[in-house]
């Protein structure tokens, strides 16, 4: 077994971090769900859960990471409870699973670059999409993507990891606040401002059980949670900084990615009369590209656009990567490179029916949403919580400067109302996935 690596820098931690946490997620997801469900309705909600139940559940894994020094499945076995090692094997699963149809829209996305050189996509969006999103052509740029992915996490956490999101995730701010400057120069933007800012709680109410899991999910879809990441990551720290300190900055940081993505995406799509209530991925590769062909330098604006999406899904695939890669070379006496391009072709292949039909790839992410993320979060929480229990509030504290009460506010709020929240979630999700006419658990076979 190799010596197991560790960041270089603090700051080269909390950029993996926030590079695993804004990715498509952020700029694929947020804009089309939160356009799907209400808006600013969709928005309150997803902030409230990313601030209450999102900062907690990341403290909680950051623990467990960091105490332990190992991967996602390992830790629990070397904090003494062996029998706990299901619930990082499903974190591991799910971030398997996850990345396996993430990298078939990172593939569009490589499609969609090329498309903004050329402008094949400015007279018939729908079509275009309909064309290249499904087929030989996508899984062929599903290969090129995690070959990407794989080249990345094969070089290291300092040598491959951190010095790629050193340069990926500032890039993406400025990109993005670009673009947003920009949106906010169209003609008619004010009515995407107000439709995205403005909350109209008759929706929030009528449609409350099914905006309050997809946001509660994308809150832990778009800050890595119960995918392993954020253990794994946490693992490769070498120090008592604060962890308190670091999650805060991740999830206000993804927070405000997420939010600038929406500053970009709705004033763009009211700007040129286009309805933003487009469920699937239609909002970004559909509505918003389309869009592009309507204003003056489209086709830049487009390859920047599609650039910093790029961006942004690389800097997260390669944290659900890591994943299953740093449980292999802890438990394997395999190199790196050799179980980053192995697993990875793993992953491709589980990825292939998500290429060849977009249905599939729809499936994939109900699963994900209504089960795997807040089954995995649910069990993490409860063991930090409820069996770890003081421990876990002694590792948060270190290097933070904080009293014990904040870590025992913390260690309640956990054990109550975050693990009640995140309970209900996977509620509405299993009554969404096995009950109603069309179950969302049987596939599109």
């Amino acid at each position: 077994m190799t010596e197991r690596e560790t960041w270089a820098t603090r700051a080269g931690f909390i950029l993996a971090a926030v590079g695993s946490a804004v990715g498509l997620g952020n700029i694929w997801q947020f804009p089309f769900k939160t356009a799907q469900f209400g808006g600013a309705s969709f928005l309150i909600v997803y902030i409230i859960a990313a601030l209450g139940i999102g900062l907690p559940a990341i403290l909680a894994e950051f623990v467990i990471g960091r105490k332990a020094n190992l991967n996602t499945i390992s830790a629990f076995e070397k904090l003494g409870y062996k029998e706990w090692r299901v619930v990082g094997a499903i974190g591991l699963f799910t971030g398997f699973w996850i990345l396996s149809y993430y990298s078939v829209v990172g593939g569009w996305v490589l499609r969609y670059i090329g498309g903004s050189l050329t402008g094949a996509y400015f007279a018939a969006p729908a079509e275009y999409f309909g064309q290249v999103s499904a087929g030989m052509d996508a899984l062929a740029l599903h290969a090129v993507f995690m070959a990407l992915v794989v080249g990345i996490v094969a070089a290291g956490i300092e040598d491959g990891i951190e010095k790629a999101t050193k340069l990926m995730v500032p890039s993406i701010v400025v990109i993005l606040g670009v673009l947003a400057a920009f949106a906010f120069t169209l003609p008619g933007a004010s009515a995407g401002y107000a439709y995205f800012l403005s909350p109209d709680f008759n929706v929030l109410a009528e449609n409350f059980a099914e905006i309050v899991p997809f946001a509660v999910g994308q809150a832990f879809f778009s800050l890595s949670l119960g995918m392993g990441a954020m253990i794994t990551y946490a693992s490769y720290i070498d120090g008592d900084q604060s962890l308190f300190g670091d999650g805060i900055t991740i999830v206000f940081l993804n927070s405000f990615v997420g939010i600038l993505a929406g500053l970009v995406v709705l004033p763009l799509l009211f700007a040129q009369g286009i309805d933003p209530n487009t469920s699937g991925a239609g909002a970004v590769f559909i509505s918003v590209a389309g869009a592009f062909g309507d204003i003056p330098g489209g086709q830049i604006i487009g390859l920047v656009f599609f650039a910093v999406v790029l961006i942004a899904a690389l800097s997260s695939a390669i944290s659900l990567l890591e994943v299953v890669v740093s449980w292999a070379i802890d438990n394997y006496d395999v190199s790196r490179p050799q179980m980053a391009v192995g697993l990875g072709g793993v992953i491709f292949l589980l990825g292939v029916p998500s290429a060849i039909d977009t249905a599939w790839l729809g499936w994939f992410d109900t699963l994900a949403y209504q089960l795997l993320l807040p089954l995995s979060v649910l069990g993490i929480l409860v063991f930090a919580a409820w069996v770890y229990g003081a421990p876990a509030i002694d590792e948060l504290m270190k290097g933070s400067g904080l009293g014990d009460g904040v870590g025992l506010t913390w260690l309640w709020l956990v054990r109550t109302l975050v693990i009640v929240a995140v309970v209900a979630t996977l509620a509405l999700g299993l009554q969404t996935l096995f009950l109603g006419e069309s179950p969302a658990i049987v596939p599109p076979l």
